[in-house]
This record gives structure tokens, sequence and C-alpha cells, in this order.
């Protein structure tokens, strides 16, 4: 509809600009250095060990790139080589509504149950009380993922206790959705697993090049979690995708030596998400916080009552403007 309408697109969480020319350079280099077969099923070693020094630096955390780091073909990879692994027949897995839209359908897939919580419409933050409700012998995982796709939102330390407290002295994995790691806003620091070794040491964090570098279509990510883990995340690996694009995998390990490269999404990100809000000032809609990601909300009950759907199908035709309707989430 938005290109039958020549609408403005908004609706789709990628970049509409070019990356570096520089990344592009490195993985002409790569190609013509040869780099054009299969990558060790893990990942190129250069890469690990380039996420393993950007890890440590950014959150206190060490891993081993042998037996700790996965390279993935993508961060969706990622998240179903995970929770394929690590969840069975009968096991619960708690997640956030509204929630990027994979999670659900990857835990059915296993034979497994999704917790929904739904987060409140108010803040989007999470009611931890009610996470220690939901909380059974049966919950074997809790999905989260932090800056928020699609609301925005983002852990605090207050967030990062609570989850703690809750999942102290019980066999609960944390798999964390952390592909917005670098799009923080307002100066904030990213409240991830790595930071936190409580955490960390039974977590598995999935994270993403391609939101990072502006290149979302090269289609590279990675896995971070403890050995133990990581040896069940590579079994599932090994029969999916086996490896990721080699040359790219070159390219982002040269990349990652300068952190300017990555350090600079957040400000990068918060000029657009505050030109946006300056645009808006003065509307009918009423914009909600957005402490990080690609993603804002706006509540637009000053305009109309039709539900979200009917009202976005509006927007495209009348106002050729495409956004998503919150309730696809």
């Amino acid at each position: 509809m938005a290109e039958e309408h020549h609408a403005l697109n908004l609706s789709q969480g990628a970049p509409n600009f070019a990356c570096d020319p520089k990344l592009i350079d490195g993985v002409d280099r790569a190609m013509r250095a040869g780099h054009n077969q299969y990558s060790p099923m893990s990942g190129v070693f250069a890469l690990r060990e380039a996420i393993a020094v950007k890890t440590e630096k950014l959150y206190g955390a060490q891993y081993d790139p042998g037996t700790e780091i996965t390279v993935v073909a993508n961060a969706s990879e990622g998240l179903y080589a995970t929770i394929s692994a690590l969840v069975h027949s009968g096991d619960e897995v708690i997640y956030f509504e509204p929630s990027f839209d994979s999670y659900a359908p990857i835990v059915q897939l296993q034979g497994t149950t999704p917790v929904a919580i739904k987060l409140s419409p108010d803040t989007y933050h999470i009611d931890w009380d009610e996470v220690a409700a939901k909380i059974t012998p049966k919950t074997r995982m809790i999905l989260v993922n932090t800056p928020h796709n699609p609301t925005g939102s983002a852990f605090s330390a207050t967030d990062i206790a609570r989850l703690t407290a809750l999942t102290r002295s019980t066999q609960i994995i944390m798999l964390s959705d952390e592909v917005y790691e670098h799009v923080v806003f307002d100066g904030a620091p990213h409240h991830g697993m790595a930071r936190y070794a409580e955490l960390a040491e039974r977590s598995v964090i999935v994270s993403s090049f391609g939101k990072s570098y502006h290149v979302t279509g090269w289609r590279v990510g990675y896995c971070l979690a403890p050995t133990a883990l990581t040896a069940e995340i590579r079994k599932i690996h090994q029969f999916m995708t086996f490896f990721a694009d080699t040359p790219m995998q070159m390219a982002f390990a040269e990349a990652l030596a300068d952190e300017s490269s990555y350090l600079n999404l957040g400000p990068f990100y918060q000029h657009k998400r505050d030109l946006l809000a300056k645009l808006l000032e003065g509307s009918r809609f009423e914009l909600l916080p957005s402490a990080g990601s690609f993603f804002m909300l706006a509540r637009y009950h000053a305009i109309s009552d039709e539900s979200d759907s009917d009202f976005v199908l509006r927007l495209i035709r009348e106002a050729r403007v495409a956004t998503i309707p919150l309730s696809a989430f």
C-alpha cells in the first residue's frame, strides 16, 4: 500500500541510507583476497576475537572466542538456534508483549508453551511482580529485549536487580535480544546481561551487525553464552546454516577495530529521534518516550477512535505516511 500511494515509509525497522563506504571496501578486499569459501562453523576466529575485545571493553565481561562466541547467519537464527537447543516439550518460556514477531512462533515450533506478559500501556516497562507470579517449575527461559522493539523502552538498573533476584537459585535461562545495544539515548548505559556477572553466567545474548552498521541485508549476528550453553546452541546452528557469509565476517572483524563505528550510533539515532519529535510538536499525536532502538510510539486518541489497524491504513491513503499498528506485535 505504501508503494501504491507513494507514501513516506516509516513502517520498517531498517535504515534507509548508505552504510560507511569503508565497510564495502572491506568486503571487496576480503573477496579479492580469496575469502569466498566456507568459514569455520562457529565463525571467522578474527571476528570472534574482535567481539570478545569489544564486549570486555564495554561491559567488563570476558568471553572465550573459542568456546563462548558463535557467529550466526543473523540474529533471528541466533534466537531460533538458542530456543531450539535449550527448551523442550513441557517447558514454558516467558516473554513480553508487544514483542518482535518471531518469539512466540519459535517457542511454539519446539512444542513448548510461550507465556506472554503484557507490558504496561502507560510506560511499556515490565511489571516484575507479574513475572514473579508467572514463574512456575516449568519455566525454562525468560526472553527479554533491550532496547525494546517496538516500544523503544530500555532496561534500567532496577529492571536488572529484579530480574536477578527473581531468577537467583533457579535453572532459568535468560535469552537476551540485544540487537539495539548501541542505540541507547540520553547518555544512559546499555543494561545488557554481559554487564552483570550473575546474569551472564546463565544468559544467551544475541546481537546483530546489521543494526549496528546499517547493513540489515548482510545478515550476520552472534551469540554470547557460557561454554555449556554454547555447545548446545552450536549443535543446532551446525544444521541450520552452518556459518555466516565469509567476506562479511572479515569486513566486520576489521570494522570493530574502530570503536567509533559503533559507539557513535546512539547520538546518531538520537538526533533523528529528536528531529521527529520536534517536527511533531503541536500536532495531535502524543509521542511516548523512546529510550533506544529505531522506534517511537505515538498515541492518536485526540485524532480518531478507530482501531490502530484501520487508522494506519487511513494514514497511508490520506496522509501518505506508512506506519505500523502496535497490535501487530
